[in-house]
């Protein structure tokens, strides 16, 4: 486990007062904002001043002081010189790929990714010839054979959507140090229990819609890197957020401003439930999947590049064989035991359960979802936090002895 202390930094982070004093930070709502010296914008459109220059903020899809105090506070936790807040963690992750890669240009991404992404990298991102090779994240010898010189970015979520592969950042560094290679990290389904950034990750993306807000209300993403990279995003002329346009909403931002502060303790509890449930759902004979269970093949590798106290996330997969048991049990759960709600997404405070197969990795051709592992019957499950967890066991146990026992 690392020493790294998200939340110390954060609290670090955390000292901005509302406009008036108040102890939450103020929303700015202005589009726009007023040059006092008319020679002072010209600077500000050539890149000379800004905010932090001696300058001033111009327009909210550049900057806007509300949005940056989050992006501070992200920077913050992830150990990272800046971050800069999206719309969605979609348009994250195709901002930051487009301002790294050209025509003609390579990735080599893991074939354990979200369905969306998957399809950006396999069926737009070829549109503008720029290709990728999908590879098992956690066989080394596969992620070298299929570097070439063109390739430019190694994509990885850090625990892989819906299958749970950990990826071994700190190795896939070492095999990319000295080359104009960059590691973007997606680390949406374990924030705080591992900084990608502090393993060797040159870009760290989330969507901030799921565990980061934890209420399911929003949509939101963001990108945290070294400050160049920020400014590069964010250039007039070339940045690829600054150009596409990706605006998050000042008042979307103040609400996950509130909501950081208690992430901790959110994903402390995610994670005790997790653990909790996984080892009941194995001693019943069921095929769980679930890093923080010590016979999984990853156990130690997550256990050695995780944070210390957050445990091993609020994720877990069960393999009900077929599509057909999948969905049966999840009419049983909702419908009948009352344990979770058949949804998309995750980090929310109730639990959503979905069969990833046909529903977020359904763009994922399905040879393709069967050379990464992904059964037709497995069931994603995101573990909330409401009711007595001896209640939801009870639930799940029910549950599963209908189906699958």
């Amino acid at each position: 486990m690392k020493d790294f202390n998200p939340e110390q930094e954060l609290l670090h982070a955390r000292r901005e007062f509302g406009e008036h004093g108040g102890v939450a930070p103020s929303i700015s709502r202005s589009a726009t904002f007023t040059v006092i010296h008319p020679e002072t914008m010209p600077e500000i459109f050539e890149g000379q001043k800004g905010p932090e220059q001696g300058g001033c903020f111009l327009y909210s899809r550049h900057f806007n002081p509300t949005v940056d105090v989050l992006s501070r506070y992200l920077a913050a936790m992830e150990g990272t010189e800046a971050a800069i807040c999206t719309a969605s963690g979609m348009s994250a992750i195709s901002c930051a790929i487009l301002q790294l890669c050209r025509a003609g240009d390579h990735i080599v991404a893991s074939e354990s990714i979200y369905g969306g992404t998957h399809a950006l990298l396999e069926s737009l991102l070829i549109q503008l010839n720029i290709t990728t090779t999908f590879v098992d994240i956690s066989d080394l010898e596969e992620v070298s054979s299929a570097i070439t010189p063109e390739t430019r970015v190694i994509f990885t979520e850090t625990m892989g959507n819906p299958t749970l592969t950990i990826a071994d950042i700190p190795a896939l560094a070492r095999e990319v140090k000295g080359r104009n290679i960059k590691i973007i990290a997606d680390n949406t389904f374990s924030p705080m229990i591992f900084t990608p950034h502090q393993l060797g990750a040159d870009i760290v993306v989330y969507s901030l819609t799921k565990y980061i807000n934890g209420a399911s209300d929003l949509i939101a993403g963001a990108i945290c890197a070294d400050k160049s990279f920020i400014q590069e995003l964010m250039d007039l002329h070339t940045g690829r957020v600054m150009l596409l346009g990706p605006t998050m909403d000042p008042r979307v931002a103040f609400d996950i401003i509130q909501r950081i502060p208690h992430l901790s303790i959110r994903m402390r509890e995610h994670s005790h439930r997790a653990i909790t449930i996984a080892e009941m759902l194995r001693d019943m004979g069921v095929k769980v999947i679930y890093p923080g269970l010590a016979d999984h093949p990853q156990h130690q590798l997550a256990n050695s590049l995780r944070n210390n106290s957050y445990g091993f996330g609020g994720i877990l997969a069960i393999d009900c064989g077929s599509r057909e048991k999948a969905e049966q049990l999840m009419d049983i759960l909702q419908n009948q035991q009352q344990f979770g709600l058949i949804a998309v997404s995750l980090g929310y405070f109730d639990t959503l359960i979905s069969c990833s197969g046909s529903s977020t990795s359904s763009e994922i051709e399905i040879k393709d979802q069967q050379r990464m592992g992904l059964s037709p019957g497995l069931l994603r499950i995101a573990l909330g936090y409401t009711g007595s967890l001896d209640l939801r066991m009870e639930q799940l146990k029910k549950g599963v002895e209908k189906v699958l026992l």
